[in-house]
């Protein structure tokens, strides 16, 4: 069949094909959007652009972020999942588990009649023979009878159990051997074949937990050798399990720790920044004076409005102590705090930061007489009293 192109297009078709296949991102020009197009119609796959990859890996691998900026945790899958793959189990004799309805059990309220009872023996006796003759459905028909007869023989359930576990029904044995064990904690049949029904489903854990019991009530060697076989998987399945909650505590420990550490750090943080510094004091007062407001009876003066209010004026500007100079209470206090604290030195000047004026104790005479020469006697002073601002 001729094909209806000129030869020398069908050469530039096949350098431009050879080309693409180099390089495919050249599908992804818009001008060539009806050859993608048609690549894509006859089931061909066209690979997305290195840009497309980079940014889905990007994507992909960069943890999500919330409205306020804070990172996210990337979802991860559930630990005991990935880490159970990392167990290798001899999954030798594991069977499918059988799905069947579960068999007809006796009532446990009914009181069976000595009649009933002895009749149950019989039929116990019947399936003990079909047994032995490997009629394993006869034996479950004859059992079941004997159970509906006398619901309260542990045994009885125990046994049918055992014939459900030669029929590889090991979820029908394991119903009978709960119900045994119900009426007879301390059966070791029961536990026995529990542990093997167990085994034959894969649970590890729970046949060496049966076959230990079985083996401590009434030792049997094939519960032995049972338990022989589960061990090796079930000591894997613990020691994963002991792996895991080790390093869920201290995962937890850690979490607890940082907890702590970040509260310590926030209880610091609002220490400072509700410490007093050291321009302020209680009512207002500042400056020097508040190496003094740890001593009782300066706090209980300073509780006083007057003095807290006297203070308060003189810490926002120091030479208004002269407004105070005729006030016998404001002189007072400053009197016990220079007095209480070794205020004045040796050569009768206060400690540093402490004001002085004349008029008021522990005041050198020099001092007074300098500042104002001779000390007129003291009066009271009103609220608009401006003495000794000039």
């Amino acid at each position: 069949m001729s094909i209806p192109v000129p030869e020398k297009l069908q050469a530039d078709l096949r350098a431009y094909t050879q080309k693409c296949m180099e390089d495919p991102s050249i599908l992804y020009h818009p001008n060539l959007a009806e050859l993608k197009e048609l690549i894509e119609h006859f089931g061909g796959k066209i690979p997305p652009k290195e840009s497309e990859e980079s940014d889905r890996s990007k994507s992909e691998s960069a943890p999500t972020t919330s409205d306020t900026g804070m990172e996210q945790e990337t979802e991860v899958q559930p630990e005991s999942e990935s880490e159970e793959s990392d167990i290798e189990l001899d999954m030798t004799g594991v069977i499918e588990p059988d799905t069947d309805a579960p068999q007809k059990m006796g009532n446990p309220t009914v009181q069976p009649t000595e009649e009933e009872i002895a009749e149950s023996q019989e039929k116990r006796s019947q399936a003990v023979s079909a047994f032995v003759e490997k009629d394993y459905e006869k034996a479950l028909e004859l059992y079941t009878e004997a159970i509906v007869l006398n619901p309260h023989a542990a045994l009885l359930y125990a046994k049918r159990g055992q014939v459900f576990l030669l029929l590889n029904k090991p979820n029908a044995c394991i119903r009978d051997c709960d119900r045994a064990l119900e009426l007879n904690p301390d059966s070791a049949a029961a536990h026995k074949f529990r542990g093997r029904a167990n085994q034959l489903l894969g649970n590890w854990e729970e046949a060496a937990n049966d076959l230990r019991l079985a083996c401590k009530f009434d030792f049997d060697e094939q519960a032995d050798e049972w338990l022989r076989e589960v061990t090796p998987n079930a000591k894997l399945i613990e020691e994963h399990k002991r792996k895991k909650e080790r390093r869920a505590a201290e995962k937890l420990l850690k979490e607890r720790q940082e907890k702590l550490k970040k509260a310590r750090a926030e209880a610091k943080a609002r220490e400072d920044n509700t410490r007093p510094s050291q321009t302020e004091g209680p009512g207002g007062v500042s400056g020097a004076f508040n190496q003094f407001l740890n001593d009782a009876d300066v706090l209980r003066a300073f509780l006083d409005p007057e003095v807290a209010e006297a203070f308060n004026d003189i810490s926002q500007n120091p030479p208004n102590i002269y407004k105070y100079q005729h006030n016998p209470k404001i002189g007072a206090v400053i009197d016990m705090m220079a007095t209480k604290f070794a205020a004045a030195g040796a050569d009768g000047s206060r400690c540093p930061g402490f004001p002085t004026f004349p008029g008021f104790p522990n005041v050198p005479p020099s001092a007074s007489a300098t500042t104002q020469g001779e000390a007129d006697p003291p009066k009271p002073s009103g609220p608009g009293d401006d003495l000794g601002l000039d």
